[in-house]
């Protein structure tokens, strides 16, 4: 039953006509289009202030050893190329709100009237929580588990040594993914709104549900290491708890709505 609910197709308004499927890889074509040129934008702008960017993202380390501050670059390209890799991830963030207009300019003819009233909505919310999880992890998380593997290696008789390179990809994959973390409610009440998993059933799945959050968090972690897991599966499992409420909450709405 729940399989025919998520491959049925949707119907159209009486208002709108079906296009052709080459119609539909023709607007999907140019959405991606539209999405690869704001992001080729947004990172050219981020590398053009990528001395900002530096001293933003190294930040975190102005608390530890002055030594490690002076991170190490060990390849002749280095500046370069991490500086490319980190206007990249800033224009992730920068585009956001943009690439998530295309992308949903380009399934606005799918919806109902109903459900397009909720897209620019939905779309801001979207945005707020990713923005939310990217500053949360920067400002609470990231230099609290910084603080943590430089006592840890030195609590070893090692001296903390960290290079450019392993620094920032360390601290770019572990911001966005929490942000993206944070996304979480919004595709788990997209689902719960069409209708596609209910509160009872997520009630019900939750163990489940669980286990595969923490799976998730081990892939989109930047180490394997356990607290790297949980500082990233324990605050997506706590979304997912509040997601369970509030779809407790929407039908709960909805029938009081049909009754009325």
């Amino acid at each position: 039953m729940a399989l025919r609910d998520i491959f049925k197709f949707r119907e159209l308004p009486e208002s709108e006509t079906s296009k052709p499927f080459l119609e539909h890889l023709e607007d999907l074509r140019w959405t991606v289009v539209k999405m690869a040129m704001t992001l080729v934008l947004a990172m050219i702008v981020c590398f053009a202030f990528r001395s900002i960017l530096v001293r933003v993202m190294q930040a975190p380390l102005h608390n530890l050893d002055p030594e490690v501050g002076a991170l190490k670059a060990l390849g002749i390209t280095d500046s370069f190329v991490i500086s490319f890799h980190l206007a990249f991830y800033a224009g992730i963030v920068v585009s956001f709100p943009l690439l998530l207009y295309f992308l949903a300019g380009f399934v606005l003819p799918a919806l109902t009237a109903v459900e397009k009233r909720f897209l620019l909505p939905a779309i801001v919310g979207s945005f707020g929580l990713f923005l939310l999880g990217v500053l949360v992890c920067y400002f609470w998380l990231l230099p609290k588990t910084i603080l943590f593997f430089f006592h840890d290696t030195q609590s070893l008789g090692w001296a903390p040594t960290w290079t450019v390179q392993q620094y920032y990809s360390f601290v770019t994959k572990f911001v966005l993914g929490f942000g993206m973390a944070f996304e979480l409610p919004v595709v788990v009440l997209a689902l719960v709104y069409f209708g596609l998993i209910t509160y009872k059933f997520m009630a019900r799945t939750r163990p489940y549900a669980v286990v595969l959050i923490f799976i998730l968090a081990a892939i989109i972690a930047p180490t394997p290491d356990l607290l790297t897991l949980i500082a990233m599966g324990l605050p997506m499992a706590l979304l997912y708890e509040s997601c369970i409420w509030v779809a407790w909450l929407m039908e709960r709405r909805k029938s009081r709505s049909s009754l009325t």
